[in-house]
């Protein structure tokens, strides 16, 4: 497989450091076969994987699952939860004992017409054991409203995406937050996360203390989806949102992050290019670009960067 690794030198006066390397890999060997890859969440030992892989319209989507061994991740398998109706977005909760993930499947097994998209989750006794059935996350969360990219902190606080009302723009990030066994009431994170425009694929620290998320077309940002990144003060309010730096922030699509802390590597998914300034003058030119790693279609990178130096 021919890759292009992306290294960019970045000056980031504000952080007192003069100057930072961030190399932008491919995140996973053996996936260059999709053309359109999505999401990622690890488990806490970052063995296990599972990613939806999409059809090019998104008629289908499925969550796959992989596992590694050593240093080599095996190939992937239709999970098995997934694979009838449109599933995407898993997360695994910090002790990777229940899996969330968005799905529009009916309500019970009655019937086989898909309905909105619903936050549902697999769970499992141990680490080891098979995943049980779906089971929906019910109210207040899941409504006639469409739910998308569920992520769940260590105290059980759920972000979020919807389009419901009380958001401030066209889709926004809420929380509900996990208070003496039950849910409560979703809101909007705020001015400070969200716009009047898109905001979605919420990253929740397992420590509820950061929020990495997309925001699309914003002034600060590169021209299309960009990440960003808050901080919860002491006084629980959320700072106001910066974008991550280049060359992970690019002027193509940049969404669904994901951070394994244990090994300091952010993870996210990018439409990025590296499509010839000039054109192609050949069919073998064209097709030399079309099966690079960096062709446009939607793949998971990864980049060794501590999220935390930016607060």
């Amino acid at each position: 497989m021919k890759r292009l690794f992306l290294i960019c030198t970045l000056l980031v006066s504000t952080l007192g450091v003069t100057q930072i390397k961030l190399e932008i890999k491919p995140a996973f060997d053996g996936l260059q076969e999709f053309d359109k890859i999505r999401d990622l969440a690890l488990d806490q030992t970052a063995t296990e994987a599972y990613f939806t892989i999409q059809s090019a319209n998104e008629e289908v989507s499925v969550i796959a699952k992989a596992t590694k061994k050593g240093e080599t991740w095996n190939a992937p398998n239709i999970a098995s939860f997934s694979g009838r109706f449109k599933d995407l977005e898993p997360f695994l909760s910090p002790d990777g004992l229940r899996l969330y993930f968005v799905s529009n499947r009916p309500l019970d097994n009655t019937s086989t017409t898909p309905k909105d998209f619903d936050i549902w989750y697999v769970e499992r006794p141990t680490p080891d054991s098979p995943w049980s059935s779906p089971i929906n996350i019910g109210s207040p969360i899941n409504t006639e409203h469409n739910e998308f990219y569920p992520a769940i902190a260590q105290n059980g606080n759920l972000y979020y995406t919807c389009d419901c009302p009380g958001a401030l723009g066209r889709d926004d990030i809420f929380v509900s937050k996990f208070q003496n066994g039950d849910y409560t009431t979703p809101v909007s994170l705020g001015e400070n996360i969200n716009s009047e425009g898109f905001e979605y694929n919420a990253f929740i620290a397992p420590d509820d203390s950061y929020l990495i998320f997309g925001g699309y077309n914003r002034e600060d940002g590169q021209g299309s989806g960009d990440l960003y990144i808050s901080f919860k003060q002491d006084n629980g309010n959320w700072t106001k949102a910066k974008p991550l730096p280049t060359p992970i922030n690019s002027r193509y699509m940049d969404y669904c992050p994901f951070v394994d802390k244990a090994n300091n590597t952010l993870y996210f998914t990018s439409r990025r290019s590296e499509a010839a300034n000039n054109g192609f003058e050949t069919v073998e030119a064209l097709s030399k670009f079309l099966e690079k790693y960096e062709n446009g279609n939607s793949r998971l990178y990864k980049v060794i960067f501590d999220v935390t130096s930016l607060k």
